[in-house]
């Protein structure tokens, strides 16, 4: 079979000017692993096989070839507007259309309106069932588990270099990514990997990944793609100083901060880390077990999370912080005022400030349905920053939205980019603080359009107050816009999500 694969980064059709900036520097750099190994599978089955990633570079249709027999679309649900149009298109021309993903996991009945078999967890078996026909459409289903053994690096490698290298070579910014284990054995309501089992990749495999890239790929940028790394931290650090010094590739992972004490970050340091995003997420006592503050809050919580940082930046030169700004705690200007705060007090630390999003399959969903506090007609498409979803506990839409706004000023501000630019920091770290500096900018400024409609138009204000559930027009021509020709496959009638209700349980699972 004539087999396509294409995993979306973006979620326009008609990228800005920033957009294919970003794009080409950073953004096909983020690709997911899970498509490669798909691709892999289908090799080994004996397929032909078409592998891509979307990230702004041309009408991701002409990405791959004419008469496939099926595609498989990966993708996001910020990007699942561009994968619905996508879906129709391709169902259209007579192909069998797969839909999977963080996406299908979350909105699986959502996806079945656009794709023939909608994959949630999934496995070597079920890819095979798939290709074989042994599934009749329309369906939703999903592994027992995700897999327990992965291709190694080696075996991606078309992959790989199809999406990071250019013209066939890796660069000083070429990510290769990895996984040192896989789920995560925190339960965060907002988190779609909340009741996922942490299992760590064999010792064997990591070892034979990594010394493959550091032998072959000796300048690229590993990027550990695992839930939350090094759980196990001493037995994965013991793989990675197996390699000898002079030949180890620079790292970059996501961790908790309870888990980065000082000798840890030591090691780190020595093993190749050069970046790392730990959750601080709310500066009230919800979700302290991630940041190590448990009981602390308010400014002393930022006075410990602040020291923290200073230590881990003598040996991890790139940090990043992850906030939840509008949790169900915050109320007042403490919360935004604290996150300024600690962006002034650590400018070199990258601050990813996200609004408590409800995706479904979470706690956090099934609480916000049941309190009635999200926004039925709003497209599922919109499920992100600078989009409100939700009714926000202690804040009405205007103050809300003027909180954030004064977030975003200063985390964009040109001294804030100047000091990140001179600070010591690798080349590629540097160059990720400009293009996500540019590309916050372009947010920031859909934050004030849509703070302009919240103050001028009360139908608007209502809606976004859940006293009225008339989706406002606006939200019609964003994803208008961001279809560009492909709007017309998924009309405005089909961007309106269905009747809510958990879904999880709506995917049938397969042995």
């Amino acid at each position: 079979m004539r087999v396509g694969i294409l995993e979306l980064l973006l979620d326009t059709l008609v990228p800005s000017r920033t957009d294919a900036i970003v794009g080409w520097v950073l953004r096909r750099q983020l690709y997911s692993i899970m498509p490669q190994v798909i691709a892999v599978w289908c090799r080994q089955l004996g397929h032909q096989v078409h592998y891509e990633t979307y990230y702004g570079q041309c009408d991701p249709a002409q990405l791959l070839p004419d008469e496939l027999d099926i595609v498989f679309i990966s993708t996001y649900t910020q990007a699942s507007a561009v994968a619905n149009a996508l879906g129709v298109f391709y169902r259209m021309a007579g192909v069998m259309t797969v839909v999977g993903g963080p996406h299908a996991k979350s909105f699986p009945e959502e996806c079945q309106r656009f794709f023939d078999i909608v994959v949630g967890n999934c496995d070597k078996a079920l890819v095979e069932d798939i290709l074989r026909g042994r599934i009749t459409p329309p369906a939703m289903v999903s592994s027992v588990t995700g897999p327990t053994e992965f291709p190694l690096v080696e075996e991606r490698l078309p992959e790989i270099s199809q999406t990071a290298f250019t013209r066939g070579r890796p660069t000083t910014l070429t990510v290769i990514s990895v996984l040192a284990s896989t789920g995560c054995p925190y339960t965060c309501d907002f988190c779609t990997d909340w009741q996922s089992t942490y299992r760590p990749v064999s010792k064997s495999q990591l070892f034979a990944d990594i010394n493959f890239i550091s032998r072959n790929f000796p300048n690229a940028l590993l990027a550990f793609h695992d839930a939350n790394f090094a759980v196990r931290f001493d037995e994965t650090m013991d793989v990675l100083e197996t390699v000898p010094e002079n030949r180890r590739n620079h790292y970059l992972m996501e961790n908790s901060l309870s888990v980065l004490k000082e000798s840890r970050a030591e090691r780190l340091g020595r093993t190749g880390c050069i970046f790392t995003a730990p959750g601080v997420e709310s500066w009230a006592a919800d979700y302290g077990n991630k940041a190590g503050t448990k009981a602390v809050t308010g400014r002393a919580k930022l006075d410990h999370v602040v020291t923290h940082f200073e230590m881990l930046h003598r040996f991890v030169p790139g940090l990043q912080a992850n906030f939840l700004f509008g949790t169900d705690v915050d109320r007042g200007n403490e919360p935004a005022e604290l996150t300024k705060d600690f962006m002034r007090r650590l400018p070199y630390v990258w601050p990813g400030v996200n609004i408590p999003t409800p995706y479904g399959g979470t706690p956090l969903y099934d609480r916000y349905l049941a309190e009635e506090r999200i926004l039925q007609e709003m497209p599922i498409s919109l499920y992100f920053a600078p989009y409100l979803v939700t009714t926000v506990k202690h804040y009405n839409p205007l103050e809300y939205y003027d909180q954030l706004i004064g977030i975003y000023e200063v985390m964009t501000s040109r001294r804030m980019l100047f000091e990140r630019i001179r600070a010591r920091s690798p080349f590629a770290i540097r160059v990720g603080h400009v293009m996500r500096t540019l590309a916050m900018r372009q947010e920031l400024s859909e934050q004030r359009r849509v703070r302009r409609h919240l103050a001028a138009d009360r139908r608007f204000l209502a809606f976004h107050q859940g006293r009225s559930a008339a989706l406002p027009e606006y939200y019609q021509q964003v994803l208008k816009r961001r279809l560009g020709r492909y709007a017309e496959l998924v009309p405005p009638r089909d961007r309106i999500p269905l009747p809510r209700k958990p879904v999880r349980r709506h995917l049938d699972v397969l042995k």
